[in-house]
Formats: C-alpha cells, structure tokens, sequence
C-alpha cells in the first residue's frame, strides 16, 4: 500500500522547506529561552510544554521533508500555535505559579518567536485546510 500524497501548493519544496525552517526555528528560540535543551523552565508543567514543543515542532519538520505533508502541515500549524497561545496568556491574566511575564509584551525573544510562529500560521492554516477539505485518500 503506497502513501497518496496530494499534489499541489501544499506539496511544493519552497513551501516544505520554509515550513521545515519555520518549525526548527520554533524550536531553537523555545530551547534558548529555557536556558539549553537540557533545562526545564519553572513551573514544571510550563517547562514540559517547552519540551513538547519543541520534539513536536522537530516531528513536524521532519514529517515535512520527507513528504508527509498532511500531518506535517497539521503539526506545524499547532507548532505556531501553541506558543502564540501561551504567549498570550503568559502576558495577559498569566498561567498557574507563573506570573513572571504578566505585562512583558515587548521581550525580544518574544517578538522574534510571536514573528516566526505567526509566519508558520499563515503558511500552514490555509494548507491544513485545504487538506481537510480534500479528506484523507
């Protein structure tokens, strides 16, 4: 049983390839602001984020250059986010035991992540919903 994968814009090398970029971007700017891959923010739970994150973002980039493009778009699109998400709300009302960032809407690591994980989401949503429009082959 061969794998369909569908042809057109979403299948594109310059597309996958910023994708894959985009991702590992994604990754890279969450381990450095944790401190190193070894490193797990406080509290807990926010740090396993961080680490999920970035194996998931890692997953969505490989997925992409191989060819996988519908759960590569798909991770890549919660890839970017996710961290918009908690980018939010870390800023906003702040999340349970971590309140450091209330208010701390101009970090500079932050705007790079907010640019790099917003550029993932307008490339990835419309090719994830072009994939579900199509439905699974």
């Amino acid at each position: 049983m061969t794998q369909h994968i569908a042809r057109g814009p979403e299948t594109t090398w310059a597309a996958r390839l910023t994708g894959t970029l985009l991702c590992l971007a994604v990754a890279v700017i969450h381990v450095k602001d944790q401190g190193g891959v070894t490193a797990t923010r406080d509290p807990y739970y926010v740090g396993v984020g961080y680490h999920v994150l970035e194996i998931v973002a890692v997953v969505a980039a490989v997925l992409l250059l191989i060819g996988l493009v519908r759960p590569g778009w798909l991770l890549a699109a919660g890839v970017a986010v996710g961290p918009l998400a908690g980018y939010l709300l870390s800023r906003g009302p702040g999340l349970p035991g971590y309140t450091d960032d209330v208010g701390n809407w101009t970090e500079p690591l932050g705007l790079v992540s907010l640019a790099v994980e917003g550029a993932l989401l307008i490339l990835s949503a419309p090719l994830v919903a072009r994939g579900l429009r199509r439905g699974s082959p």
